[in-house]
């Protein structure tokens, strides 16, 4: 089992930037994909980010050049560096840790970003 604790979320001007922080409660060495997600009133939740085991990350396209995914294996911390927000980014964030063996889809409580024009 792991635990996912987001943080990092508030308040912003459209142009202003945030971090948020997803900490686990235990190695995120062995989790295959840590991957961002958020989901807007109204709406169904969305895939922002991922960062795989290997490395690789991916972005949709509506924040490539805006956020940038980043993981800490010593701090057992993913990071979601988010510039140049605008308030179509405002939505609940969630953190999201996909393990395949033993198999393992963990989510954590999400932190309210919320972008004012």
């Amino acid at each position: 089992q792991v635990q996912l604790v987001e943080s990092g979320g508030g308040l912003v001007q459209a142009g202003g930037s945030l971090r948020l922080s997803c900490a686990a409660s235990r190695s995120i060495f062995s989790i295959d994909v840590m991957r961002w997600y958020r989901q807007a009133p109204g709406k169904q939740r969305e895939l922002v980010a991922s960062f795989t085991r290997a490395g690789m990350t991916h972005y949709v396209d509506f924040v490539k050049g805006r956020f940038t995914i980043s993981r800490d294996n010593a701090k057992n911390t993913v990071y979601l560096q988010m510039n140049s927000l605008k308030p179509e980014d405002t939505a609940v964030y969630y953190c999201n840790a996909l393990r395949g063996y033993p198999p393992g889809d963990y989510w954590g409580q999400g932190t309210q970003v919320t972008v004012s024009s």
